[in-house]
């Protein structure tokens, strides 16, 4: 099992979150807006049951300052690169230069997306599945992000595809350069548990955190909990 084909599945969800926005299936949609709550929690969980563990199992006492600067660096990049972003379908218009620029700023953390595969797969195939399936959760919605960004600013439905298929190459590329660059082998990890904190805790809580009832809540303990159960059937089928 190989980082490349596992990018190449999650940069899929790109694609099919943003052709749920350009054919304007609205159950699709729902269903969609329900991956926010769950692969919250499920993120949360690959990151701070699966990913800082092995990170601060190396002792360096920089580790933290990495998982420290890859969560300051998609803030910056989504704050700053983009003005206008948020999670979820966008309704209303928007200016022209919305939406590249919500590519160029969410291009930074689906390239840790695919960083965050490979180096879990190289510290064990479990922990690059666990990373890879809470990836693949929220590129659903972040497809519906970029493809409804790019239709409000007043682009195609084409170049709206293309822009969610330019966030999923970007995984792609993460994947790659981190089978290549020493560095990112060496503190990929780090970075990408800090951007997975990131996009769990600041970009998708935050869209259902006014709701009120027990669904939300439900699915995004659920997710959590999915986490154990993924975990411990992974480490059966896997198990020597």
């Amino acid at each position: 099992m190989t980082g490349l084909w596992l990018a190449v599945l999650a940069a899929a969800g790109n694609l099919v979150g943003a052709a749920v926005v350009i054919r304007r299936f609205r159950r699709g949609l729902v269903v969609i807006e329900g991956f926010l709550a769950f692969g919250a929690g499920f993120m949360l969980a690959v990151a701070i049951l699966g990913i800082l563990p092995e990170v601060f199992r190396a002792g360096e006492e920089t580790v933290a300052l990495f998982v420290l600067g890859g969560y300051l660096a998609v803030h910056v990049a989504q704050h700053v690169v983009t003005p206008h972003f948020h999670f979820g379908e966008e309704t209303h218009r928007v200016p022209a230069g919305a939406g590249p620029s919500a590519l160029l700023g969410l291009s930074l953390h689906t390239f840790f997306d695919g960083v965050a595969i490979a180096s879990g797969l190289i510290v064990s195939v479990p922990l690059g599945v666990l990373v890879f399936l809470g990836v693949l959760l929220h590129k659903l919605p972040e497809g519906v992000t970029m493809a409804s960004l790019m239709l409000a600013a007043g682009h195609v439905p084409r170049r709206a595809l293309a822009a969610a298929g330019a966030l999923g190459l970007a995984t792609v590329a993460g994947v790659l350069l981190t089978e290549r660059i020493a560095g990112l082998a060496a503190h990929g990890l780090a970075i990408s548990g800090g951007v997975t904190i990131y996009v769990a805790a600041s970009n998708l809580v935050p869209e259902f955190q006014a709701k009120r009832g027990w669904r939300t809540t439900a699915a995004f303990l659920g997710g959590a909990g999915a986490y154990f159960v993924t975990h411990e059937l992974l480490a059966r089928l896997l198990a020597p």
